[in-house]
């Protein structure tokens, strides 16, 4: 079968494709936005190319990498790609120039990064525990299934047979990287580890277009400036309503913190700065275009959506297995029952008839706790300590035989 990519300057027919149904999965989103949430013809058109968008710095170095059909001349280019982003460009001798370009641009922060935003940011993720892990994995990326255009990334890559239980873990083990005090320093580990999940998309981009089965003109660029922008908005705008909903008391200035945090992850991360939503309504209401903008649900919806559910199935237990993983699965069920509904249920392969339990129990336990911890001296660090000791927790239990670390797949 011939390749069948459009020309960058085109709009895949995804764009729009089903807008009722894009609007009753975005109902949620719509519902929080203040005054009129339908983008402009303007916002609208900028959304169908940037599904035509990559990220033209770090695919560059790719288009390095694989200029030279020698395997060993490629490991020896990841080497020196690796030795800037640890150690800085000025430790290479003469770097090529879609290096120099790339780390001319991530070493220098944008003036408008605050270093105090950013701590208060992490310390809000920090403190949100057990909850706003529950609600990236229940709602944001559970939920982020019903998107099937991207969802074909995803299954081009090979991601269902890699397993949903590593792609959570690894997820997981990032989004932890990042909401480190000082993680974001130019050395810190998610600024690194950020760098490196962008080296990644670039590779997938690659990858995904030289198979013949994949259409730019249907489905748009692998790993494009409007889903990476998506993607980017459920850790911080789909994280802060999620955790509020289940009792978590964010302020707006907490909220404005975790913003911020993720409009610099998103700019490491290589979407352009137009895409970065600088608060909560301004990130409310591009998400709600960008959702818009999505293929509805398909059978990839149903595939990975039921991995995700049976992912508690195969985690190790140190007793009582079989009765503690059909509660963490029927938990995770009945917080996507709340965000979803039981149609979004039904396209995701998950049960319809599960009701939305667990919220109704936690919300009020969590107030009450939260409240308690603010009003004790000391409280929201101990809170934060709390907290991110849970999240590290259930790393380990996700990954209990190994170190996590991002994936990096193997160049050949």
């Amino acid at each position: 079968m011939p390749h069948r990519h459009a020309p960058p300057t085109d709009i895949p027919r995804r764009h729009g494709i089903d807008r009722e149904r894009s609007r009753a999965i975005a109902a949620p989103i719509r519902r929080t936005i203040q005054g009129d949430p339908e983008p402009t013809p303007e916002c609208w058109q900028a959304i169908g190319h940037a599904l035509m968008q990559g990220d033209t710095r770090m695919d560059d170095v790719v288009a390095w990498l694989y200029d030279d059909a020698t395997a060993q001349n490629r490991r020896q280019k990841r080497a020196l790609f690796q030795a800037a982003l640890d150690n800085g460009l000025d430790t290479l001798e003469q770097p090529p120039p879609c290096l120099r370009t790339l780390f001319a641009h991530v070493d220098h922060r944008p003036a408008w990064v605050d270093d105090a935003l950013l701590e208060r940011g992490a310390r809000v993720s920090q403190r949100s525990s057990m909850t706003g892990l529950h609600i990236l994995r229940d709602v944001a990326l559970m939920g982020g299934y019903q998107a099937s255009a991207i969802n074909k990334t995803l299954v081009a890559t090979g991601s269902l047979k890699r397993g949903a239980q590593r792609r959570l873990a690894e997820t997981t083990a990032w989004w932890l990287d990042c909401t480190g005090i000082g993680a974001l320093d130019r050395f810190g580990v998610g600024f690194r580890n950020t760098l490196q999940v962008r080296f990644i998309h670039a590779l997938i981009r690659r990858s995904v277009q030289q198979d013949s089965a994949w259409s730019n003109r249907d489905w748009g660029l692998p790993v494009n400036q409007a889903d990476m922008a998506s993607t980017q908005l459920g850790f911080s705008v789909i994280f802060l309503l999620g955790t509020r909903v289940l009792g978590v008391p964010i302020s707006g200035a907490d909220g404005h913190a975790v913003m911020h945090l993720w409009r610099f992850i998103g700019w490491l991360m290589g979407v352009d700065e137009r895409w970065l939503a600088k608060s909560e309504q301004d990130g409310r209401r591009l998400l709600y275009a960008l959702l818009l903008s999505q293929a509805p649900p398909d059978e990839s919806s149903r595939q990975l959506g039921r991995a995700l559910m049976n992912e508690p199935l195969a985690r190790p237990y140190p007793n009582l297995a079989k009765l503690r993983a059909r509660y963490i699965q029927a938990r995770a069920n009945s917080l996507t029952r709340l965000f979803v509904g039981r149609r979004g249920m039904h396209d995701l392969g998950l049960p319809a008839w599960m009701p939305p339990w667990y919220p109704v129990l936690a919300a009020p336990r969590n107030f009450m706790c939260h409240t308690a911890t603010r009003l004790l001296p000391g409280g929201l660090r101990r809170a934060e300590r709390a907290g991110r000791h849970a999240q590290l927790n259930q790393l380990q239990a996700l990954f209990p035989d190994r170190t996590p670390r991002i994936h990096r797949p193997v160049l050949s």
